[in-house]
């Protein structure tokens, strides 16, 4: 089996900074204040990781869950109908299939969001696999995620697998779970952070991707 791993946020729907803004208004909520850029260079985590950056450990205890229900419904109802897509995503999706690949999607999101997010992106049809982090007990950069979705492909050791990613957790969870990744900039990461994390290949987004796909890892050899 060949199969691609797909991020979803910043990868393949522009979103960061939506979710950025809805962790610092998440955060002001509950009195705590924080400066968007550095929120914004932990977004590609889940709650459980980007919390302890800005909130000490009995804080989190305390008001993490009501503060986590708190921006999952805020984004939902504010910033979600601002989401839209990168260019490119159906056309590389039909062209991955078309060389023989599985897709999976594999999102630090819930399970609700990525099915949103399937539907916005029109791909529902080409996805065989799914995993958010309703799947996983720790999310990105931790590897659960992804070893969620290569049990889901029924992945042996033999087969090629790769994944796609806009930032430096995805490229460091992937690894951990054996598993290269091609960065994608369209997120806002800076390609030499991508490059530090590991990413064998770099591109500027979807698009990008598709129109070099010939002479990417993902393509037969």
């Amino acid at each position: 089996m060949r199969a691609v791993i797909f991020d979803i946020d910043g990868t393949l729907i522009d979103s960061v900074d939506l979710h950025a803004r809805a962790w610092v208004e998440a955060f002001a909520h509950f009195g705590i204040q924080t400066d968007q850029s550095a929120v914004r260079s932990q977004i590609g985590k889940g709650g459980d990781e980007l919390m302890p950056v800005f909130l000490t450990r009995e804080r989190i205890e305390r008001d993490g869950a009501a503060l986590e229900a708190f921006r999952s419904d805020l984004f939902k109802r504010k910033y979600l109908p601002e989401v839209r897509p990168f260019p490119g995503v159906r056309p590389l999706f039909e062209r991955i299939r078309a060389d023989g690949l599985t897709i999976a999607l594999a999102s630090s999101g819930k399970r609700s969001e990525v099915e949103r997010y399937t539907d916005i992106l029109k791909i529902g049809d080409l996805v065989d696999v799914a995993t958010s982090s309703d799947d996983a007990d720790r999310s990105k950069p931790h590897p659960d995620i992804f070893k969620a979705a290569l049990a889901k492909l029924d992945s042996k050791p033999s087969d090629t697998v790769h994944a796609v990613g806009d930032t430096p957790y995805d490229a460091e969870a992937a690894g951990k779970a054996g598993v290269p990744t091609l960065g994608l900039l369209c997120g806002g990461f800076p390609e030499a952070d991508l490059s530090a994390a590991g990413c064998v290949a770099i591109f500027r987004d979807p698009q990008d991707l598709l129109d070099g796909f010939d002479r990417s890892p993902l393509a037969q050899r």
